[in-house]
C-alpha cells in the first residue's frame, strides 16, 4: 500500500518506525490525533559545532500544523512508556511463585 495515503486516511495516527522524522507533515489527516512513539538521535550543526538532538519518527513542526492533538519527542510518551514499565514490574514481582521460599 501506499504509506502516505494510508497514513492520511488515520484519525488516530501512531507512529513506531524507527526512522526519524519519517511521516511528514502532509501525510496527517487534518484533526487528526498523532502519537510518536518513536525516538532517534541525529545530528546538527550550531555554533560552528556538530550535535545531536532527539527527534520523533513524525515531522512535529510540520505535523502539529494539521493535528488536533500531538506528542512531543523528547517528552511525549516516553514518561508514560516508564510509568507502565514500572508497573508490569511490580505485578510480575507480587505474582512470582515461591519468590519468598527462594530466601
Amino acid at each position: 500500500k501506499n504509506l502516505p495515503d494510508v497514513c492520511r486516511n488515520a484519525d488516530i495516527l501512531v507512529a513506531a518506525a524507527g526512522r526519524p522524522e519519517m511521516i511528514k507533515g502532509d501525510w496527517v489527516k487534518e484533526g487528526a490525533i498523532v502519537i510518536d512513539v518513536g525516538i532517534n538521535r541525529i545530528a546538527t550543526q550550531r555554533d560552528g559545532k556538530t550535535k545531536t538532538k532527539l527527534v520523533g519518527d513524525v515531522d512535529y513542526n510540520e505535523a502539529k500544523k494539521l493535528a488536533s492533538a500531538i506528542t512531543p519527542v523528547p517528552g511525549g510518551v516516553g514518561p508514560m512508556t516508564i510509568a507502565c514499565l514500572l508497573r508490569n514490574t511490580a505485578i510480575a514481582f507480587k505474582n512470582s511463585k515461591n519468590f519468598f521460599h527462594q530466601f
